[in-house]
């Protein structure tokens, strides 16, 4: 039995290897760093966040879920933004210009990571991110603490501005 337990944890590590989930799995209650310049040119580095509630959203302009997301992601953002909440956006668009105006057009006024790879984003490679809309939270202390920040995102919200 315990020959199965090993071979399996070999198994699940070798397969989260090559789907790009170890350093996910492995990151997980430590505080992150993430540092890009955004589309307005704006410096993001996640540790300037601490002591914030960050939602980092991957999404595109061509994913029907991700736009029917955005009206929710706003509306979350200016709810919470006062209280601490901040939105960090990951575009897999290949097209800058359709996505600078889409996040105009829809007052997504956070900074956005585009770099134009579509897929390959370096920051949705780091977290596996294999379908999107994908959100995660991070909280004050810059630590991951969720994949699954859709489900009730207000409610989750919430409870991460009232700890400590």
């Amino acid at each position: 039995m315990k020959q199965i337990i090993v071979f399996l944890q070999v198994v699940f590590v070798a397969g989260a290897i090559l789907f790009g989930l170890y350093g996910l799995m492995t990151s997980r209650g430590e505080p992150q760093n993430m540092t890009f310049t955004a589309t307005d040119g704006t410096a993001v580095d996640l540790t300037q966040y601490r002591g914030k509630v960050v939602l980092l959203d991957f999404w595109a302009t061509w994913c029907g879920p991700c736009r029917e997301e955005v009206p929710n992601v706003v509306a979350a953002f200016h709810r919470f933004h006062d209280q601490g909440l901040e939105v960090i956006g990951v575009s897999l668009d290949r097209d800058l210009g359709t996505m600078t105006q889409f996040t105009a057009d829809n007052g997504m006024t956070w900074p956005q990571n585009f770099d134009g790879q579509g897929w390959d984003n370096a920051l949705a490679r780091h977290y596996g991110v294999r379908a999107i809309p994908a959100m995660y939270f991070f909280d004050k202390k810059g630590r991951l603490v969720t994949r699954d920040a859709r489900e009730d995102l207000q409610g989750q919200i919430a409870v991460l501005l009232r700890e400590p």
